[in-house]
């Protein structure tokens, strides 16, 4: 396979994966968070959702220092287009790499991310209403996880299907481990607030926000205890966004792009396996869950790195 479409179907995964999660975070905060937490600010409401994508500065830039309402936030994580992160630019960049990579994906699949861009692109074309965004963000969620059907049914097994998969579950492993080291340190314990009301809200938007709340729920009967948040989250091998997961599916993957026999990419996805073998949520808290988080993330930028590297010294049909 040449290097381009490789690449091409790889992030054409990830930044629509990026696309579904933001508007899952932004739905969850439009539906619970703002009706739990009257007594927070409009811009503590909103501060969180630009640091799990790490957009803080590129607002800040763009509206100035505490400028933070509802409809700015709503409008740079939605159609932006100086965001590298927004809906918009997203689903565009998405749209982009599918086009190129168009002889490797099924028919069903092109049309169905041109369709879903060009909706998109019609829709932002004017501000994005509160009163309409939660339904805007339903629609991208669902148009995403459409795709990744008709992905599964219709596209053939081999090199591409396992760079899609590669990029789907590294975007995953990263959206979840940023979402609960933002979150958690929101809801860092406070005995004035535990089992209360707003307790309740925050664990369960944390949970939603991963689509994991029914999940957790089966699972667990005492409450939202952080340990059992952060076991399932992390560790739970059936939960599809835990880390434990998503690394799991990570190492398949790589072995479906025929990258294995490399020596970056395998010791890349070694190091992230490692940081979870043997490992529990009471050592993670003993140590520092946000040192943990921190680290994961850096080894998943060194995987992506790894495996960009892999993809040119691998698939040298390019002339």
């Amino acid at each position: 396979m040449l290097s381009r479409i490789a690449d091409s179907i790889y992030w054409m995964s990830r930044y629509l994966e990026r696309a579904g999660d933001t508007a899952r975070l932004m739905e969850i905060n439009l539906l619970y968070l703002l009706e739990a937490e009257e007594d927070m600010s409009e811009g503590d409401k909103w501060r969180p959702l630009l640091s799990i994508t790490s957009a803080e500065a590129a607002f800040n830039g763009l509206y100035g220092e505490g400028q933070l309402t509802q409809g700015r936030v709503l409008q740079f994580m939605t159609a932006e287009k100086s965001n590298g992160n927004s809906i918009r630019t997203c689903l565009r960049l998405a749209r982009e790499n599918a086009r190129i990579a168009r002889d490797r994906i099924s028919r069903e699949m092109w049309e169905a991310i041109n369709e879903l861009w060009l909706n998109i692109d019609q829709q932002l074309k004017t501000p994005l209403h509160p009163l309409r965004a939660s339904q805007f963000f339903s629609f991208v969620r669902s148009e995403v996880a459409r795709f990744h059907g008709l992905t599964s049914t219709t596209m053939m097994r081999g090199e591409a299907f396992g760079f899609y998969r590669l990029g789907t579950f590294l975007e995953q492993a990263d959206m979840t481990a940023r979402i609960l080291d933002v979150k958690y340190h929101l809801l860092l314990p406070d005995l004035s607030l535990v089992g209360s009301a707003l307790d309740y809200y925050q664990w369960a938007a944390l949970l939603k926000s991963l689509s994991g709340y029914e999940a957790f729920r089966r699972k667990y009967h005492a409450g939202f205890r952080p340990m059992d948040v952060v076991e399932f989250t992390i560790f739970e091998q059936e939960f599809p966004r835990s880390l434990a997961y998503t690394v799991r599916r990570m190492r398949r993957a790589l072995v479906d792009t025929g990258i294995t026999g490399q020596q970056r990419s395998p010791a890349a996805m070694e190091r992230l396996e490692g940081m979870l073998a043997g490992n529990s949520a009471e050592q993670i808290f003993s140590t520092g869950l946000h040192e943990f988080l921190e680290e994961f993330l850096a080894a998943i930028a060194a995987l992506n790195q790894a495996a960009q590297a892999d993809f040119l010294d691998t698939h040298m049909e390019e002339p």
